[in-house]
């Protein structure tokens, strides 16, 4: 059975033969073609989440892990403009997702009708592609140029470069109507380019690079790359090459610099030229430091190379001189026959001021009172191996850079527009998806703003939520702007005395607290037990004003003598 509107059960058909299985899908009227659809269909894993915004990024955290798209079915009106900040999240972090929205048919657009708003190409400046499917299909032309479209939009949340593709379907009543009759459509194989580059192209790039002194690799957030991090280590070996990687790169080797922050911040402006490259080589998504970003902008780097299948330009150190439309682990591949040894001592620069920072970072460790630096020394200690650790913005995903890549984690975090909404929804989809543990540390206002992620029946027990509660947004007060405002406290970190504990037991989340080191150490054994049935909760309370003069003091002693 399936809903007698030809053009969704072409699309569900497709869907299915192109060999995705997953929707989740947010209660309506308008939408009950695609529900009907879609749900009816054994091969489809139907989901229903409530709220469309923390729908959004529930299956952008499944298509996170799964690594294709997760279709998103919602009704007209503002339902679909709560998808947003999924999309453009998903659109800037590469990830997978097939957005269908339903719509009043063309006739009743700005007409006074309820529930209606303009849909067409709504999500135009953060999808890769928008598509609308004609209201009635009445003949065989119009029928292949459905097959044709719908072909093309789930391609292309996979072709040449992840991302999300927005469907809006137009649907006259009446809505309710099945049949037994099956649509058949048909698949169009994507001819898969071959990303490469020549013998001459080759020959440029290496005797380009074989001409620099001082190279700096920079990878942003990515997915674990075993080959990628394989030719990046014999890379690292090199004397005048330093490879810099953050937490969310999920790349580890033992010459990589994976702790920027403090490294750049202890470089004085009389040594900076010792440190500053003369080729920058960048791939991946955004990086979380603004220190580097200030650092490498501030160099004027004669040549900076970004590596992008999807050939973007992005000129993020104001001195891009090429764009290489490959994947790196190919590009590194192929040029790394032509390159050759230098004696500059650049690396070891870069090493030594690494081992220098981390020497201090130990002692300073060792004295400091109860703070956010404290906790999250004792989590990722703590925190089970082989668990993938999903970091809130905007605090906590900075703490994790300061500790470096902890070995047998995989890294995740909301950093393709770096906003607070979603960040639970996000990990509770992931979760769902896998079977291994999966830990979100948030703050309390991220967790506050985005606690209808715990409104879901789809929530499991390998999803373990850790909320550091200092009464606001933490990040405002060592901020040197915020920080000097008498708005601080009111506008800038919306101080307040709100507690998740109430939350958690409203949505039937089993909760634990912390107010010390002592008892954080004594329930973290509890809180990782295998023997729940639903997630847990850990709130963590720590003082808010000791977290910034803790955090502040931590610089100023990694840059003392």
């Amino acid at each position: 059975m399936t809903s007698d509107k030809k053009n969704i059960a072409l699309l569900a058909d497709i869907f299915v033969k192109k060999g995705l299985s997953d929707i989740v899908i947010s209660p309506g009227s308008r939408n009950a073609p695609i529900i009907l659809s879609f749900a009816n269909r054994p091969e489809i894993n139907a989901l229903s989440i409530v709220d469309e915004r923390s729908a959004g990024f529930f299956a952008l955290g499944m298509a996170q892990q799964k690594g294709r798209a997760v279709a998103l079915a919602c009704t007209s009106g503002s339902a679909v403009l709560n998808y947003a900040p999924a999309i453009a999240e998903a659109y800037y972090q590469k990830i997978p997702l097939l957005i269908l929205t339903a719509d009043r048919p063309p006739e009743l657009i700005d007409k006074g009708d309820g529930q209606t708003i303009r849909q067409k190409n709504i999500f135009s400046n953060f999808v890769k592609a928008s598509f609308e499917l004609p209201v009635q299909i009445d003949n065989q032309f119009e029928f292949d140029a459905a097959v044709q479209l719908i072909n093309e939009a789930i391609d292309q949340t996979q072709f040449p470069e992840a991302g999300p593709v927005h469907i809006n379907i137009p649907f006259r009543e009446p809505l309710y109507n099945t049949t037994d009759e099956q649509v058949e459509g048909w698949v169009i194989e994507t001819k898969s380019e071959k990303f490469s580059i020549d013998k001459k192209q080759v020959g440029f790039f290496a005797d380009h690079w074989n001409q620099s002194q001082k190279i700096i690799i920079l990878a942003g957030q990515m997915d674990r790359n075993k080959a990628l991090n394989n030719l990046l280590s014999k890379l690292s070996k090199e004397k005048n090459i330093v490879v810099l990687t953050e937490t969310t790169s999920n790349l580890q080797a033992d010459n990589f610099i994976d702790c920027i922050d403090n490294v750049v911040y202890t470089i004085d402006e009389k040594e900076a030229d010792i440190f500053k490259p003369d080729l920058i080589v960048t791939f991946g998504g955004q990086v979380v430091s603004k220190m580097i970003k200030k650092f490498l902008r501030e160099s004027k780097v004669p040549a900076h190379w970004h590596i992008s299948p999807a050939g973007e330009e992005m000129d993020t150190y104001f001195c891009l001189t090429e764009t290489i439309g490959m994947k790196p682990e190919t590009f590194f591949g192929q040029i790394l026959s032509g390159l050759e040894s230098n004696t500059n001592q650049f690396a070891k620069v870069w090493q030594k001021r690494q081992q220098l920072v981390q020497n201090k970072r130990t002692e300073y460790l060792k004295y400091i009172p109860f703070s956010d630096l404290q906790v999250f020394d004792a989590l990722l200690k703590k925190i089970p191996t082989s668990s993938t650790l999903h970091l809130g913005n905007s605090t906590p995903v900075r703490y994790s850079q300061l500790f470096g890549q902890i070995p047998g984690f995989n890294y995740c975090s909301n950093r393709g527009v770096s906003g607070i909404d979603g960040q639970v929804s996000t990990a509770a989809g992931a979760a769902f998806a896998t079977k291994n543990a999966h830990t979100i540390i948030t703050g309390d206002l991220g967790f506050f703003y985005d606690s209808n992620a715990l409104m879901n029946h789809h929530l499991t027990p390998n999803l373990k939520i850790i909320v550091i509660n200092n009464g606001g947004g933490g990040i405002f007060r060592f901020l040197d702007g915020p920080a000097s405002t008498p708005q601080l406290e009111k506008y800038f970190v919306a101080e307040h005395n709100w507690k998740a504990e109430k939350i958690a037991e409203a949505f039937d989340v089993h909760y634990f607290k912390a107010e010390d080191l002592d008892q954080l150490k004594e329930v973290l054994p509890e809180f990782y037990a295998n023997n729940f049935t639903s997630p847990v909760l850990l709130e963590i309370f720590t003082p808010a004003k000791i977290n910034a003069q803790v955090l502040k003091d931590y610089f100023l002693y990694l840059k003392s003598k």
